[in-house]
């Protein structure tokens, strides 16, 4: 049994559906990673599973952690849950920490509501974990505020304070978005080490491909809302099904062979409201059919071994009427 189960989960804001019948699963001590460009709703699926949404956005679905669905679960029980089972950190540490506390007070806070811990304990404790994510001289650092921390320090703080609830997932949203390149990659080998040593399970949200390479084993593919392709990161990374996964791989510079013209996906991202029945991606889709405009295509396997699915009807067998499409 999967450790978090999101099954049918649909957010709307307005009448416009943001994500739409998004289903994927985190097995325990995992690392997934979910990709896909701005405003394709890889973010908005998390947020939501995890109730932080403003009340009046329509969410319908289920959360299952534990095999216990917790979507619409009251917020005694959520508060429970966040920071205690389920960690999130964010991509811009300086709007998410309190610039009018010192950055010590707020991960002993963490540790107060959810470990009971106080007094010397808890600030012991905070020495631990500003030491185990690598913060030079904690004892000195936890004095300070987080205007006085490099941007990379601020991240460091951020996943010191989600380790404080020791949770079983990590959801790291963007973690290395805003960081120059030697920082993002001491971030990403310190994420490593943490999972590895605590045996948590962690959801890397990214844009970024090489980022989900390097730390997952298995990734979800997001477009316009919803899962367009699933499967373990080599399948993806060296059989990509989905047209729009084969579309962000291609346009990846190369660093080796002839200087050339950087290939892009023709078209833009539709807004909500431009989503029709059809695929998605059928609009900028160069290897669609004229069903494709028509037909919202289902997530199906192509291969049990790599749990490699695709939402493509180009890529299965569909009966349409009397007449059947073959895949290519």
């Amino acid at each position: 049994m999967a450790l978090v189960e999101i099954e049918n989960l649909t957010v709307t804001f307005g009448g416009a559906p943001a994500v739409r019948n998004v289903n994927l699963a985190v097995g325990e001590g995992e690392a997934i990673g979910v990709i896909g460009e701005s405003g394709c709703g890889k973010s908005v699926t998390w947020l939501a599973a995890l109730g932080l949404l403003p009340g009046h956005v329509a969410i319908d679905g289920q959360v299952r952690l534990a095999g216990e669905d917790i979507r619409g679960a009251p917020p005694k029980v959520l508060d429970r849950i966040r920071g205690r089972r389920i960690a999130m950190i964010f991509q811009d540490p300086a709007s998410a920490l309190n610039p009018t506390k010192k950055v010590g007070r707020q991960v002993t806070e963490v540790l107060k509501l959810h470990r009971g811990m106080g007094g010397d304990a808890a600030w012991a404790e905070a020495k631990r974990l500003f030491d185990q994510v690598g913060i030079p001289d904690p004892a000195e650092r936890l004095k300070a505020y987080p205007h006085q921390l490099s941007g990379g320090q601020n991240q460091r703080v951020m996943i010191a304070m989600a380790l404080a609830g020791q949770p079983d997932v990590l959801v790291a949203d963007e973690p290395t978005t805003a960081l120059d390149v030697t920082i993002q990659a001491q971030i990403l080998d310190l994420l490593k080490v943490i999972r590895r040593d605590t045996g948590m399970a962690l959801v890397l949200i990214s844009h970024d491909l090489g980022v989900v390479a390097e730390v997952c084993s298995r990734a979800y593919v997001m477009y316009a809302g919803t899962v367009v392709e699933e499967g373990t990161v080599a399948s993806l990374f060296s059989a990509p099904s989905h047209p729009y996964t084969r579309g962000l791989l291609a346009a990846l510079p190369s660093l080796g062979g002839p200087v050339q013209r950087l290939r892009s996906i023709p078209g833009s991202v539709p807004h909500p409201n431009e989503v029709g029945s059809g695929c998605p991606f059928a609009p900028r889709c160069d290897e669609g059919i004229s069903f494709c405009q028509r037909a919202s295509p289902p997530l199906r396997q192509l291969s049990v071994e790599f749990r490699h699915a695709v939402a493509c009807l180009r890529r299965h067998s569909i009966a349409i009427g009397d007449m059947v499409e073959v895949a290519a």
